[in-house]
Formats: structure tokens, sequence, C-alpha cells
């Protein structure tokens, strides 16, 4: 029985440990809640709150890329309607 006594001869400790935690944590747990919700709510207002500025950045960037290819567009017609085109020959046809 000398192998027995040696593979128990730890569980006290752990045992003891296993009952204060399981008496400790009804009393624990909802007092780090209430600690804890008004920073994971802060956190998840701060992640709101980036994610609609970062919103804005894109639409704003979004819009200016858009205007600039217009621009560059206009600028291409305006262009080829200046430059005549040559003309088409008919010649072997």
């Amino acid at each position: 029985m000398g192998w027995l006594d040696d593979a128990l001869s730890g569980w006290g400790t752990t045992v003891l440990v296993g009952i204060g935690v399981a008496v400790a944590a009804p009393i624990l747990l909802p007092a780090v809640g209430v600690v804890i919700r008004p920073v994971a709510k802060g956190l998840i207002k701060g992640g709101l709150a980036l994610a609609d500025s970062l919103q804005e950045v894109i639409a704003e960037g979004g819009e200016q890329l858009s205007d600039l290819i217009a621009e560059v567009q206009a600028e291409r017609a305006a262009a080829s309607a200046a430059s005549p085109t040559p003309p088409t020959s008919t010649i072997g046809k």
C-alpha cells in the first residue's frame, strides 16, 4: 500500500484548495463581474467610436479618389476632342 499512500499524499492540499475555490467563487465572481463589466463596456464603446471614425476616413478617401478619376477622365476627353483624329485610309479595301 506504499504506492497508494505516495499517489494520494499530495491530494490533501489539492482537495482543500478545490473546496476553497468552490466556496469563494460565488462570492468573488459577482464582485469581479461588477468591476469588469464597466471596463468591457468602455472598451466596446471605444472600439465602436474607432470604427465610426475609420468609416468616415475611408468614405472621404473614396470620395476624393472618385473625384480624381472623374477629373482625369474629363481631361482625357478634352485632350482627345482637341487633337484631330487621323483620317482613315480606304486604299486597298
